[in-house]
């Protein structure tokens, strides 16, 4: 279904939030702490939470253009800063890279494990949180890193799925630039991305996928649409929301004026933002009127986007 937005204004959510940061998360064998950020509504009872794992180079402090929407919209969000975060100056040529897309599912699996206590540090948080409605989001290599929480595997060089990193509380996932299938992986990935294989035939847990019209990666000789693989190659129920004019960063999602995006947009960030919101609410309260409050949250969107479901 193409859609065409109109050219309101982009909707504001005024909803007072607070964070809190660092929080360390005991973990073993992993060398540096494990700190994370949360972010949650300053009111409100019964909160679901997402546990949003960062792309490459990132940290718990980045995507607050959408950590904080996702807050207003009553979310209690946990974000790791994971071992390849740029501030430990950990490159593709440290022996330790070839390891971290292992160490980031721990991570997410040590804060699911450890969600209580983190929350015990918030002051009255504890309370306010429903533990049984959880979801993992991702965005590019934390796309694959939540995806494995959703039941993705990774193909080894002789095409064997690996180990199954599904976490019981996971009840649902979003899915923002995941890389696809590693059949047509640049040298470079070949190189120091060989964990770039993803199956996605395992992955059972309702997700919705979100892709760039105009998101061409340095890892594939495919074109945009390797960022739907994730959709296509899982079993329902998925939903998928193509951006047309969308690239890696969907217009700013990581932060406002951050060099590395190609495609400023605020009222993209929001798209996207608002998008897993909706979806999420949809799947952990089985609100029927989610969908239908995601049409009237993006209709002030400026663009072309196109959805489809399964």
């Amino acid at each position: 279904m193409e859609m065409h937005s109109g050219k309101d204004p982009m909707p504001t959510l005024d909803r007072q939030i607070i964070v809190v940061k660092p929080v360390t998360v005991p973990t073993t064998g992993r060398g540096i702490d494990l700190q994370v950020k949360v972010t949650a509504p300053a009111d409100g009872r019964n909160l679901p939470v997402i546990v949003f794992s960062h792309g490459n180079a990132w940290s718990m402090d980045g995507y607050e253009p959408i950590v904080d929407r996702w807050a207003a919209a009553g979310f209690v969000v946990v974000q790791p800063t994971h071992l390849d975060s740029r501030r430990n100056g950990i490159g593709f040529d440290d022996p330790r890279f070839a390891t971290i897309w292992r160490v980031r599912i721990a991570d997410l699996h040590a804060v699911l494990d450890g969600l209580r206590d983190i929350l015990d540090q918030l002051g009255g948080l504890t309370t306010r949180v429903d533990r049984d409605r959880v979801a993992v989001v991702g965005h590019s290599w934390g796309a694959q890193t939540a995806g494995a929480l959703l039941g993705a595997r990774v193909f080894d060089t002789e095409g064997n799925p690996g180990e199954d990193f599904s976490h019981p509380a996971v009840k649902v996932g979003a899915l923002i630039a995941a890389a696809g299938t590693g059949d047509t992986l640049t040298p470079f990935a070949l190189e120091y991305l060989p964990f770039a294989r993803p199956d996605f035939s395992s992955m059972t847990t309702p997700a919705l996928v979100i892709a760039g019209g105009k998101d061409q990666s340095a890892m594939s000789t495919r074109g945009p649409e390797w960022f739907t693989d994730a959709y296509h190659l899982s079993p329902a129920p998925k939903g998928l929301l193509t951006i047309a004019e969308g690239e890696h960063l969907f217009g700013g999602i990581s932060g406002e004026a951050a060099k590395d995006t190609t495609d400023e947009d605020s009222a993209r960030v929001v798209l996207v933002a608002d998008a897993v919101s909706a979806y999420l609410h949809d799947v952990l309260s089985a609100d029927a009127g989610s969908r239908q409050a995601l049409q009237d949250q993006i209709s002030h969107n400026t663009g072309a986007f196109s959805t489809e479901s399964k």
